[in-house]
């Protein structure tokens, strides 16, 4: 029972702490507005590492490297931790342990990556009906345009309703399969 106890705590805490620097990446990637207040929690909870971080890996053609790489991290630490309070020995197969955890991290950035286009479809979906100019609006419209537009582009309208969300969510779900699939491969190696 203490094993479950810590396997939520820690899961709580690095993926919460992951998912707040992934969503700092995304943010900055996608030239998310900086004057909101889920900006602000996001700098003010995760600059302690990011700042000191930067000074040893480089961003690349604006993107902030050091950002992804800590929330890679902060899941691979998850994992290994999660696998510890499991039992499972990482002395006899280090090589593969390593390379098994080092695959299922990113799998799970991607698994999150995935997650966060869903919630920001939904709210952006669920706020247009209720409130079209909440002060989120300009954020999730940057978080969502890339991945709307696409579909935007080939579906037109119809009869003014907008069926893109609907189909970015179909193939996110269709996506989350995919991986969930790797995910499974790949913990096989354990």
């Amino acid at each position: 029972m203490l094993n479950q106890i810590l396997i939520f705590l820690l899961d709580t805490l690095l993926g919460l702490f992951s998912l707040a620097l992934l969503l700092r990446f995304y943010m900055q990637l996608l030239r998310a507005p900086y004057r909101n207040p889920l900006s602000q929690f996001l700098v003010a909870l995760t600059d302690f590492i990011v700042r000191p971080a930067r000074r040893v890996i480089p961003g690349y053609s604006g993107m902030d490297l050091s950002t992804l790489l800590l929330a890679w991290l902060a899941q691979c630490m998850l994992l290994t931790g999660v696998l510890m309070l499991q039992g499972y020995e990482f002395r006899s197969t280090i090589g593969i342990a390593i390379t098994g955890l080092v695959l299922l991290g990113l799998i799970e950035i991607i698994k999150m990556t995935l997650y966060i286009i869903l919630v920001a479809i939904i709210m952006q979906a669920v706020l247009s009906w209720f409130n079209p100019h909440t002060p989120l609006a300009p954020m999730l419209d940057s978080f969502t345009r890339p991945f709307l537009g696409v579909i935007r582009r080939r579906i037109p309208p119809i009869g003014n309703v907008d069926l893109s969300p609907l189909f970015v969510l179909v193939i996110i779900q269709l996506l989350l399969f995919v991986v969930a699939g790797a995910g499974k491969e790949i913990s096989l190696l354990f």
